[in-house]
């Protein structure tokens, strides 16, 4: 399927690895010319350099901090009036809410939350003006399906849903389109990390948890990168544009409800 949208300019955040490099490299396979985004320049320099290998076109890089006024107008000197943002960026690991302090809260609210609303209060009006604009947010299921021990996502993440609802509605008539995407458990390094704290919270071992959440899935095992960076692709693309404000679960049938 030609997704028709080869030559438009997308911006990545977080696209240095995991999801939103799978994000990035799908997109770039589509003729994007894609920017990555996210704070450490090395990783970056190396995603861009094969990403744009495995898709025969260019993609740039930014070192940038998401989370600051600074970082993001970097990013957007970098992607000037992007047709596409992908909004993907790190959680917080998992921990007892007893012992989050304001300072976390804060800094779940600024990576999950603001940081995205920023980004689509600077790019979604040019888009609009521009006749074409796709946002997908990389969320969680954890909106869906909340877990205890990871309440700062579950705040933070919910308040971007929330927000998204509203704003997804007064856009779409000139065609620029906010959805979320909510992965499941998805063999990344964010999802290591989750594990890696699930070690230091019950003392069991990495092999034991890694492996009992994968056989808790109907799938029998995790998504891959791959399967996001697919679905994101589509829903950047010019045939999604009757779809909008939905919060879209990737999560190999985990999710047990009907609605």
């Amino acid at each position: 399927m030609d997704l028709g949208i080869a030559g438009r300019r997308a911006l990545v955040t977080g696209g240095s690895r995991g999801m939103g490099r799978a994000c990035a490299e799908a997109l770039a396979r589509e003729g994007v010319h894609v920017t990555i985004a996210a704070r450490t320049k090395a990783t970056l320099e190396q995603a861009a350099a094969e990403i744009s290998a495995a898709a025969g076109i260019k993609v740039g890089f930014i070192a940038a901090d998401m989370t600051t006024d600074a970082g993001r107008l970097a990013a957007l000197a970098a992607c000037p009036d992007p047709g596409i943002l992908i909004n993907n960026g790190d959680g917080e690991p998992p921990g007892d809410y007893r012992t989050h302090t304001r300072a976390d809260w804060i800094r779940a609210l600024d990576r999950m939350m603001l940081a995205p609303i920023e980004m689509m209060r600077l790019t979604v009006d040019g888009m609009m003006d521009r006749g074409f604009g796709r946002v997908v947010n990389i969320v969680s299921r954890s909106v869906k399906t909340p877990q205890i021990e990871l309440a700062l996502s579950n705040g933070a993440r919910s308040g971007l849903v929330g927000f998204v609802a509203g704003l997804a509605r007064t856009t779409v008539s000139r065609n620029v389109t906010i959805n979320n995407i909510l992965p499941g458990i998805i063999a990344s390094d964010a999802q290591r990390d989750h594990v890696q704290g699930l070690v230091a919270m019950t003392g069991r071992s990495f092999e034991e948890i890694w492996a009992e959440r994968a056989a808790q899935n109907p799938a029998g095992r995790y998504g891959e990168p791959a399967e996001i960076g697919a679905y994101a692709a589509f829903l950047c693309s010019a045939k999604a544009g009757f779809v909008t404000g939905q919060n879209l679960l990737v999560d190999g049938g985990q999710y047990p409800g009907t609605f």
